[in-house]
């Protein structure tokens, strides 16, 4: 039998009660060790981090965020081209008390519930994140591509509201949304004065700003911060651009680099991508020669047929002609087309392989997340003996 003497206990709970005392000065009550993704805080203590889940941003230029214990603080930097503002957006953690001096910013609770979306290109973001559920209305459903979307629609409990400047104000607030994501072109035309006139929570997803395709795809991480869902957007992203980076590698030593053309007339007028633009990289990247990557805009250049013919007849590929299926349907549509090389030898390509009867494009839905789906399509176009097993995605070849 073994025997304590009580000098030995008592030395013992000195012991013990010194190790308690010293826990409880270097440590909370008690450590949150990942977001809450589904509900509130019940007991605040201002010595908790309530986001051990951080993002960060690596290659998107126009948003930033700061961390706070309860709270974390998003600037849209470039809200739209040739902004002269931004925007600001205090994401509080519900159950905890808001920050003061934020008198300009627009203060959110998290995780949001109910959302509304005004473009198609979040709707991945709702898939991929696990929150479809909170999808509570969207601008119209024609372009919608998702399935299971597509099937709310079909089922009547996806409501429509409307776009722009005339967006039904009555019906978004009987929605009674937590969250309403919009995008803007500081026109008369945008969404998000009237809504925030009505006192609704409107944000301005900038996405479309981002000249690069993972700046783009990073948007992700905004929406994943009004959901407290920064885990699941990191692990996600990480592989889209792992994924791209290292496609991005097959193709930096290519020598032979075939030349690219683009798009086609519209009302009278040629629009080819600038030289500075997320269509120019990807070419790039995928190993082709951008006829206009001299030029230095980063949106739509306006040309006439004849400037175009000139400088592209003879190239090697051309891309996302308009919204043809088929050659016939560019002959149908002006029979100058085929004094360009590409229609002579077989080699366009359109970015409609997935489509709907109403027009919804998966290309310009899960597209924008995907970049690097995207890029593997293009590589096979143009370098095929680099993915000798891939299949076009988003791509169609036109016969």
């Amino acid at each position: 039998m073994v025997h304590v003497s009580k000098r030995t206990t008592f030395a013992g709970l000195i012991v013990a009660l010194t190790a308690v005392l010293t826990l409880s000065v270097f440590v909370p009550a008690w450590a949150q060790d990942t977001n809450l993704i589904d509900s509130c805080v019940t007991t605040y203590d201002a010595s908790v981090d309530y986001f051990p889940d951080e993002v960060s941003i690596d290659y998107a230029e126009s948003f930033e965020v700061e961390y706070h214990a309860n709270y974390k603080v998003i600037r849209v930097l470039t809200p739209w081209q040739g902004a002269d503002q931004t925007f600001e957006y205090v994401l509080v953690q519900c159950g905890t008390p808001a920050p003061e001096g934020y008198d300009n910013a627009l203060v959110i609770e998290v995780p949001v519930g109910r959302v509304i979306s005004l473009s198609t290109t979040y709707l991945p973001h709702l898939v991929e994140l696990d929150e479809l559920d909170s999808l509570a209305a969207v601008d119209e459903t024609d372009f919608i591509y998702n399935a299971d979307i597509r099937a709310l629609v079909d089922e009547g409990s996806l409501p429509e509201v409307g776009s722009g400047s005339s967006i039904n104000v009555e019906q978004v607030i009987d929605i009674d949304p937590d969250l309403i994501m919009t995008f803007g072109f500081g026109s008369d035309f945008d969404a998000h004065p009237v809504l925030l006139q009505a006192g609704l929570p409107v944000v301005l997803n900038a996405d479309y700003v981002e000249t690069t395709p993972l700046g783009r795809a990073e948007w992700l991480k905004f929406t994943a911060m009004f959901f407290n869902r920064e885990a699941e957007a990191n692990t996600l992203f990480d592989q889209i651009a792992g994924d791209y980076e290292a496609l991005v590698a097959l193709t930096a030593e290519i020598s032979e680099r075939p030349t690219v053309m683009v798009n086609g007339m519209f009302q009278g007028t040629w629009y080819v991508s600038g030289g500075q633009s997320y269509a120019a990289q990807l070419i790039e990247d995928a190993g082709g020669d951008y006829l206009w990557s001299d030029d230095e805009n980063v949106g739509g250049v306006p040309l006439s047929f004849e400037a175009v013919i000139e400088r592209a007849q003879n190239a090697d590929y051309w891309l996302n002609a308009n919204f043809w299926f088929s050659l016939a349907d560019g002959l149908a549509e002006d029979e100058r087309y085929a004094e360009f090389a590409p229609f002579q030898n077989g080699t366009i390509f359109n970015n409609n392989l997935r489509v709907t009867d109403l027009g919804g494009n998966d290309y310009t839905e899960s597209g924008v997340l995907r970049p690097d789906v995207v890029l593997a399509d293009l590589i096979a176009i143009f370098h095929p003996e680099l993915l000798p097993e891939h299949e076009l995605y988003y791509f169609r070849h036109l016969e």
